[in-house]
């Protein structure tokens, strides 16, 4: 059963305020915690690792499946493997949080590896969430991995969101991409205290007429550190965009290296990155309407990373 505890984190990384409805499957501190399957959706655990499968059959329409983990006691580390076989024409929406509670000493540590199939036509959206909180001296660590093939005509939206709690991860994304297919990434990220992200993106555009947008929103407070690497590889007529927007605050630090790479003529390819501080004049603005200082700064933040 879910204690409040676990409830809170299912709500902040699954947007759940109790079980779901359709495909399901709820990890807690280390173990099958709930499982659902449908006519079109299975899930199956996996016998040589930890993990599972998840088969999603061709047409599935309007459907989704959850897959969030919680970790709720300190000293938790584990890696878990999870298998996406997503179906031709099929049409879903696949959230995967990520949660830990950590109120000990020790470090709690989640190592997720996504692996993606999509067959020709399928759609996917892809939520993750990644959320930390609890007051031990314990650290909260995020290790993803996601790793997406991409037939003809097939699609992938990715959500990647990280707000707090979480005081190190290195996400690391690699994307192989067919003829027509289309890939569309939006990370937002927040860090603060001694708070560490590196987030690593290789996409690699290897059919004419697919094409990639990679897009990463973030904040960096205190003495918090930030890595953005994100490499467009073209090998085919293509169209690629990559782009870093971070907002700097107190001692942190923000590295953006993105990287193009074209190995055909009619590749296409765009990389952008921004850094900077809050701007006066958007602080004033909103203090002459009533706010703090603290207040207008947080009320930007909110917007940015929306």
């Amino acid at each position: 059963m879910l204690d409040a505890i676990k409830k809170n984190i299912l709500l902040e990384v699954a947007d759940l305020h109790e079980i779901p409805e359709g495909a399901y499957n709820i990890r807690a501190n280390g173990e099958m915690e709930a499982r659902n399957t449908t006519a079109n959706i299975d899930i199956v655990n996996k016998t040589d690792v930890s993990g599972i499968d998840i088969y999603i059959k061709e047409g599935t329409k309007k459907e989704s499946v959850h897959i969030p983990v919680i970790i709720s006691e300190s000293g938790i580390k584990e890696t878990v493997y999870n298998d996406f076989h997503v179906g031709r024409d099929a049409d879903v929406v696949i959230i995967a949080g990520c949660g830990i509670h950590n109120c000990g000493d020790q470090d709690s540590t989640h190592d997720g590896i996504h692996r993606f199939f999509l067959e020709e036509g399928a759609h996917v959206k892809y939520v993750e969430k990644h959320y930390g909180d609890g007051d031990g001296n314990g650290k909260r660590v995020f290790n993803p991995v996601t790793e997406v093939t991409m037939a003809e005509g097939s699609s992938l939206e990715m959500e990647m969101v990280q707000i707090k709690g979480v005081d190190s991860t290195v996400r690391k994304s690699t994307v192989k991409m067919a003829s027509n297919s289309r890939l569309l990434v939006r990370e937002r990220l927040m860090t603060h205290g001694e708070q560490t992200a590196i987030s690593d993106y290789v996409v690699e555009l290897n059919g004419e007429g697919a094409s990639a947008d990679v897009v990463s929103r973030s904040v960096a407070k205190d003495n918090s550190y930030q890595k953005f690497d994100s490499e467009i590889i073209g090998n085919g007529p293509c169209t690629g965009h990559t782009e870093c927007d971070a907002i700097i605050m107190d001692n942190a630090k923000v590295v953006a290296v993105p990287s193009l790479t074209a190995n055909n003529i009619d590749a296409s390819l765009i990389h952008e990155a921004a850094i900077g501080k809050i701007a006066g004049e958007q602080l004033t603005k909103l203090m002459t309407l009533g706010l703090s200082e603290a207040e207008a700064e947080e009320q930007i933040i909110n917007g940015f990373l929306k």
